[in-house]
């Protein structure tokens, strides 16, 4: 029987990467319903590939263009600030939170409530309002996944061990663009050098939160 999937935030790497395992496993995965910020163009080529019941899309002005690319097709189309809400209501056995920043919040608790398997990729939800978020977890029975990497493996070892038995976490860096230089150097460093990811090709405030250590704050928060 196929588990029905729905994906907040399916234009970014993480939603594209989620939908690359649906196509690998199509006898398994049903995608049930998409959500995008703004890019109408990549949210109706994943709905014209996966077919899903509903596409969400937050920016009211790109949704004109969002229904010209999937005219002919009988996907529902919704647009707004309260898009992404709708696209969580749609049934799902799993849904994927990969809506960047606090706009994430208030769509992947909507998931939450329905007392799903939630993977969360967004740091938002634990970092802001982590004490409400796991509470109404635990209400609703919802199962969270987490997804970003140095949480995922915290969470499958600690998933074999009783947690009496651990003593400590420890969460490692990978390195920015700041990671040779000293404390000296670090004075007179720009904003441009600082999106400038050595590895890894990500937003302007992913890039600078990594060059500056917040991001590894935000981790050991959440």
């Amino acid at each position: 029987m196929q588990k029905r999937v729905s994906i907040l935030g399916a234009t970014g790497s993480i939603g594209r990467n989620t939908l690359d395992i649906v196509a690998a496993f199509p006898e398994r995965f049903k995608v049930v319903a998409l959500s995008a910020a703004q890019d109408s163009a990549g949210l109706a080529e994943l709905a014209l590939q996966f077919c899903p019941e509903l596409v969400a899309i937050a920016d009211e002005g790109k949704a004109e263009d969002l229904a010209t690319r999937l005219s002919g097709s009988s996907i529902k189309i919704v647009a707004g600030a309260e898009a992404a809400i709708e696209a969580a209501r749609v049934a799902a056995d799993f849904t994927m939170a990969a809506i960047v920043g606090f706009a994430g919040l208030a769509p992947t608790l909507e998931a939450v409530k329905s007392g799903r398997r939630i993977g969360l990729a967004n740091k938002e939800c634990l970092v802001a309002a982590g004490d409400l978020f796991m509470a109404t977890a635990r209400q609703h029975d919802a199962h969270i996944l987490p997804v970003d990497s140095e949480h995922n493996a915290a969470f499958q070892l600690l998933s074999e061990i009783p947690p009496e038995a651990v003593k400590t976490l420890t969460l490692t860096a990978s390195g920015g663009p700041f990671r040779t230089l000293s404390a000296q150097d670090l004075q007179h460093v720009t904003a441009a050098q600082a999106v400038q990811h050595p590895i890894w090709s990500m937003g302007q405030k992913i890039s600078v939160d990594s060059a500056t250590l917040m991001n590894k704050g935000l981790e050991l928060i959440e």
